[in-house]
């Protein structure tokens, strides 16, 4: 019975992952290096990088341990006003984000909100074209950083 339940529980949780509305790419590079690589591809790109948070250095000047882990926090008016045009309310989730984090095995992950999911949460009918556009960008940008 409790091997069952052991499964059940598993399978909930990795249903929860795969819903969490999150793109997780792996990364070949160390957190810093794919944080980079991601910024100077952002920047090429005509976007704004408004901060980049080192968590792993917060943690510490509170005597915490974290493994590394860095958030890039970016964006362009140009495409983010039009899904607020639509829906206000996406402003939340604006401007975009992507985590860089390393895993309990030591893989590297990038990982940011899927632009679908986000349309879903803010109801954003009209703005098809938008989030098309934002979930084609946020690829390109992703899969750059983290190839080889």
């Amino acid at each position: 019975m409790k091997v069952i339940i052991a499964i059940l529980f598993g399978l909930c949780l990795s249903q929860a992952y795969a819903d969490s509305g999150l793109i997780h790419l792996k990364s070949p590079h160390n957190v810093s290096t794919t944080a980079d690589r991601l910024e100077s591809i952002l920047k090429a790109k005509g976007m704004t990088v408004f901060m980049r948070v080192d968590h792993t250095a917060g943690a510490e000047k509170v005597g915490l341990v974290l493994r590394p882990t860095e958030l890039v926090i970016f964006g362009n008016p140009k495409v983010g006003t039009p899904l607020m045009q639509c829906e206000q309310t996406a402003g939340i989730d604006l401007p975009q984000k992507a985590l860089i984090w390393q895993d309990q095995q030591g893989q590297v992950w990038l990982s940011y909100n899927d632009p679908s999911y986000m349309a879903q949460r803010h109801t954003v009918p009209g703005c098809e074209k938008v989030v098309q556009k934002i979930t084609g960008a946020l690829k390109k940008f992703a899969q750059a950083a983290t190839k080889p």
